[in-house]
């Protein structure tokens, strides 16, 4: 593997500590700026809209320059947005830090898998973009609880000017190791945006805005549901949220495995599983250890729909498979978006600290629904190409009106 799949996988790295790592921070942040635990969550839903927004209009953009140059801008991007984060006098504009951060998310991830499967043979490209991604799921496991440790300790803007640096040292990498790459050719919007009109590609990204939005309703407020309704210590926050990494990782990679071989099975089981772990969490969130299991079981099932999802709208949008995986990226972040919402408001309407969980919950249902649904409607399809098929020469000539 060529070292510059290491300066994505730290790019990677970073953007992932800085989408995580503010829900380990929501308590300290809020209380410095005097606003209310759910209006601090709303820097999870601004960076989550950010990306909704950024990932297809960065995409685009992207098209026009070099691909090396459109990382290294999309970097800057980021080093710039969080370094404004870090010295934001107000809420307002930390807030909008968080937004210019996002902007870069959506767009690094998707022309970098593409960056990453052309800097290896033909039979290596899946292990590439794995190998980025790999920058990712470790901000889990290390980026977001040292961060929050340090925020917890030194304060959150010292967390906020390490993933700056962390910026800095992925722009420098793909600059040293990013091996120049003309710009992509003959790039038609409309004929990528046509595949949009497929119900199917808006079926698959609607499962994923519901599905992932469920593990993030919960996990939005996990700093003020453990320390609060639990019992944890605020120091406890941090290894929580390495419970969580821990089960993304194992999630990720059992959803990688079966999406494959059996996709919406694997939906149909991720899915379910979620909707009910996410409503025992509301009972299992006045426990400790019941909450540590809780939380990692959600990082795992939730993780597990990724892989599956991701396929399945890159198997339904034919045409454009590189402004789908980018937008794809904006439905989970919208799924982000609108459960932190969503979380806020129950909090705000007094049912207390769990009631997230219980948002969670329906919104995986939903997402297990659209998966039935979809399901039913391709095999209604596929019934309707099987009677065509098999008709006789003259049946087939004859025009077929539905």
């Amino acid at each position: 593997m060529p070292l510059a799949l290491l300066a994505l996988a730290i790019g990677a790295f970073g953007i992932g500590t800085t989408e995580f790592v503010i829900m380990g921070l929501l308590p300290e942040v809020a209380g410095d700026f005097g606003v209310s635990i759910p209006t601090a969550g709303l820097l999870v839903t601004g960076y989550a809209l950010g990306v909704v927004i950024g990932a297809p209009l960065m995409t685009v953009l992207g098209t026009k320059i070099s691909r090396k140059r459109m990382l290294m801008l999309l970097m800057v991007l980021f080093i710039a947005g969080n370094l404004l984060s870090a010295v934001a006098p107000t809420f307002a504009i930390m807030l909008t830090g968080r937004v210019i951060a996002s902007l870069a998310h959506g767009a690094f991830f998707g022309i970098g898998s593409v960056v990453a499967a052309e800097l290896v043979a033909p039979d290596k490209k899946a292990g590439a973009i794995a190998m980025m991604f790999t920058g990712l799921t470790v901000a889990n496991v290390v980026g977001v609880p040292l961060g929050t440790l340090i925020g917890q300790n030194v304060g959150w803007r010292v967390t906020f000017g390490v993933v700056a640096a962390l910026g800095v040292v992925g722009l420098a990498g793909i600059a040293r190791l990013v091996p120049e790459m003309p710009r992509t050719e003959g790039v038609h919007l409309r004929h990528e945006l046509a595949a949009f009109k497929n119900a199917q590609v808006l079926l698959a990204m609607a499962m994923t805005v519901l599905g992932f939005g469920g593990v993030f309703a919960a996990i939005t407020y996990i700093a003020p549901m453990m320390t609060h309704i639990a019992g944890f210590a605020d120091g406890s926050v941090t290894w929580l949220l390495v419970l969580f990494g821990l089960g993304m990782v194992g999630g990720n990679l059992i959803g990688g495995k079966f999406a494959d071989r059996a996709l919406m099975p694997m939906l149909y089981v991720s899915l379910g599983a979620l909707a009910v772990v996410l409503a025992l969490f509301t009972l299992t969130a006045h426990n400790k250890i019941a909450a540590a299991v809780t939380i990692a079981l959600i990082g795992a099932l939730g993780f597990a729909t990724v892989p599956p999802l991701q396929k399945r709208v890159l198997d339904q949008a034919h045409g454009a498979p590189t402004l789908a995986s980018a937008v794809n990226i904006g439905a989970f972040n919208l799924g982000n978006a609108l459960s932190a919402w969503l979380g806020g408001i129950v909090i705000a309407a007094g049912f207390g600290y769990t009631a997230p969980n219980w948002v969670g919950a329906a919104l995986a249902a939903s997402a297990l629904v659209l998966a039935v649904l979809s399901a039913a409607l391709e095999r209604r399809d596929s019934g309707r190409s099987a009677v065509v098929a098999s008709g006789s020469p003259a049946e087939q000539r004859t025009p077929v009106h539905h």
